[in-house]
């Protein structure tokens, strides 16, 4: 079952792609020039979005956010290095003067909240 699990090109990221195409943002697919390989880069605001699958990476008090029955030291484990991994590629982002963007996967389901978190991209950027 896990092969079936993509790390590109999945649903949420597609509907974030479709909502910030709608509202006339211009973006770069899988910055692999940057930490953490964001899902979607936005030069011109330097922003760097990352969908995040709310079981991968832990969207805490998230209803999909649960550890499988079986094996559960093995998933602890695996689950608390991928949120260090993405704590490191946050931290070195900002660090290169990026804002990096975190969408949780359930948030793509609601269009209002999406709405809401992807104007804030004006709102935060800086020029330079």
């Amino acid at each position: 079952m896990m092969a079936r699990i993509s790390s590109r090109d999945t649903e949420p990221e597609r509907v974030v792609r479709s909502a910030l195409h709608r509202r006339g943002y211009r973006f770069r697919l899988h910055g692999r020039d940057l930490p953490g390989t964001p899902d979607i880069v936005l030069p011109k605001y330097r922003t760097a979005i990352y969908v995040h699958g709310c079981f991968w990476h832990r969207h805490a008090k998230c209803r999909y956010a649960t550890t499988p029955g079986t094996n559960r030291e093995f998933w602890k484990r695996k689950f608390a290095a991928n949120v260090m991994r993405d704590r490191r590629a946050l931290r070195a982002m900002r660090r290169l003067g990026w804002i990096p963007l975190i969408i949780w996967e359930c948030e793509t389901a609601d269009e209002l909240r999406l709405s809401r978190k992807l104007e804030a991209i004006r709102e935060l950027y800086v020029p330079h």
